[in-house]
């Protein structure tokens, strides 16, 4: 029933040990009945002296025996529970510290402290194993929040800095009545693109996240050929180089992300490049049960400090800030991490000696189920340079 009060678990384990302590003093004073006294007779010594009217010595009978046993045995009972209640509630309490301290920092992560840690000593138990996981779960979730945390953070100053943008203009065009509406429009037009980019770019990372999308067969080779085909044009326009190479390489999961995250990892790779004549090389390739996509890319030389925090949200570092049309929102890689850890893969960033960053896609590879088309592909290269006029392709 709601509301009534049970007996906690130092009480119970109590009562446990107590009960168990007497039912044990118990057991052994009825062995003791059983194969002791009642092998003793029961005639009074008095009467067998009158019978043979001669003195015969006799010891205590079972009478005698039971006068002077039950009140001890009581004793010894009262005495046995008392102990078991006194010794069972220390022993309870001392089992069950570890779960008070469990508990405690529960409460406290419910209210939303998350630093607290238990940091439980002592030997490898079961206490001090739930007390481990416990603390790596405080850890996860004290990242995870502190992540999500600065996304938001860092989103809302995003989306904060087109609508200041959008406001600045109309307010200088209701301040200046002559000012041409044209390019009033066209950079209004140019700050909405960039808020409603920033939008879905929000919204792919948030879809990514939550794995709501139906695994169907995709082919990394495919999409490799799709994505640089679409960026063709922004790659002659820098005077950028793109080579697509490799073999079938089969996986399973959503085509539009997978897609989105090859797009994006060949579009990074162009537009943080060099200033002309760079290079971009896209590869796919099946290694046993692992599909392999790899972006290289040439361009200035990298910090190492700097690689890790590409695939945060909104981490731009100071060399790779482009102030063009394809400055982007900081989310490209960001959403790239996320579609793969989505289809259960990995993402490895690796700056080149020479310049630049050589980006590692591994995927499962997708079951086969058909022989016949399963083997390699020939190699198959798009390349797109200056000068070039409309794109060629090369089969070797």
């Amino acid at each position: 029933m709601k509301g009534r009060r049970e007996l906690s678990a130092r009480w119970k384990l109590t009562l446990s040990y107590a009960g168990f302590l007497f039912l044990a003093g118990a057991l052994l004073l009825a062995l003791v009945w059983v194969f002791v006294l009642r092998w003793l007779p029961q005639d009074d010594p008095r009467a067998l002296q009158e019978a043979f009217g001669a003195v015969i010595i006799v010891g205590p009978n079972r009478s005698d025996m039971l006068r002077g046993f039950v009140p001890a045995a009581a004793i010894a009972l009262a005495f046995l529970l008392l102990f078991g209640l006194a010794g069972g509630w220390v022993l309870a309490g001392r089992m069950l510290a570890p779960l008070t301290r469990i508990g405690h920092a529960a409460r406290m992560a419910a209210k939303g402290s998350l630093s607290h840690r238990i940091g439980m000593t002592g030997p490898m138990d079961e206490f001090r194993e739930l007390a481990d996981v416990f603390d790596t779960m405080l850890e996860q979730l004290e990242s995870h929040v502190g992540e999500q945390q600065r996304f938001a953070a860092n989103a809302s100053h995003e989306l904060r800095t087109p609508l200041a943008i959008s406001r600045t203009l109309l307010d200088a065009a209701r301040n200046d009545p002559t000012r041409d509406p044209d390019e009033l429009i066209e950079r209004l037009r140019t700050v909405n693109t960039r808020a409603i980019d920033l939008t879905e770019a929000l919204l792919l990372l948030s879809r990514a996240g939550r794995r709501s999308f139906a695994r169907e067969p995709v082919d990394l080779s495919l999409m490799a050929e799709e994505a640089v085909e679409t960026l063709l044009p922004l790659a002659e326009k820098r005077r950028i180089t793109l080579d697509v190479t490799g073999e079938r390489a089969p996986t399973s999961g959503s085509p539009a992300l997978i897609l989105r995250m090859v797009t994006n990892l060949v579009q990074n790779a162009v537009v943080h490049n060099l200033p002309a004549d760079g290079t971009v090389t896209v590869h796919t390739e099946q290694r046993l049960h692992t599909c392999v996509l790899r972006v290289e890319n040439t361009g200035p030389p990298l910090p190492p400090e700097l690689v890790p925090l590409l695939t945060e949200p909104f981490q731009r570092g100071t060399e790779r800030i482009r102030a063009d049309e394809h400055a982007g929102v900081g989310l490209g890689l960001a959403i790239v991490h996320s579609i793969v850890q989505a289809h259960d893969g990995t993402l490895d960033l690796t700056p080149r000696p020479t310049g630049g960053l050589c980006a590692t896609i591994r995927l499962p590879a997708a079951p086969r189920t058909d022989t016949s088309a399963s083997g390699t592909r020939e190699t198959v290269g798009r390349t797109s340079g200056a000068g070039l006029g409309n794109p060629r392709k090369m089969v070797n």
